[in-house]
């Protein structure tokens, strides 16, 4: 490791722990030559995740979309951010487990969907009238009523 002080090409760790989300690892060194200390974090490196949306064309995958979708689905519903959050990366991490390089925008917006369903059914219902795009009152019945005969 460079010291990027003296730029020294040898440097000892002096601690090393994982970062509060376990996405890297946090280290603090010690440069042997200038003695300055700095800290680096260490990353996995992820392929890109390319979503298809439904007019054909490609974008990288970002969780914020993700997670702005369901704020405003939970919008005054008293639901915890970190909730959400988790919810977020959950959704990301099952789609990168499929180890598929490229996923439809319908899957992704059906997953989410799965998720908000088990977490608050208002949420779960404004979040498939938008991504449905309910047109008329009766989809968004056929919906409610689909939901009132799985409980």
């Amino acid at each position: 490791m460079k010291c990027p002080y003296c730029s020294y090409n040898d440097c000892r760790v002096l601690d090393s722990r994982g970062t509060d989300e376990q996405t890297a690892i946090r280290r603090r060194r010690e440069c042997n030559k200038c003695k300055e200390r700095f800290t680096t974090y260490e990353r996995i490196e992820e392929a890109p995740l390319l979503v298809i949306k439904k007019d054909g064309t490609r974008e990288l995958f970002n969780r914020n979309k993700i997670l702005n979708g369901m704020l405003r689905a939970t919008e005054k519903r008293g639901i915890e951010l970190e909730r959400l959050e988790k919810v977020a990366r959950d959704v990301e991490q099952e789609l990168r487990n499929r180890m598929e390089p490229e996923i439809p925008a319908q899957e992704i917006g059906e997953l989410v969907m799965e998720y908000l369903l088990n977490l608050d059914e208002v949420a779960y219902v404004r979040f498939a009238s938008v991504y449905r795009h309910f047109k008329d009152i009766n989809k968004f019945r056929q919906e409610l009523d689909r939901l009132l005969e799985n409980n």
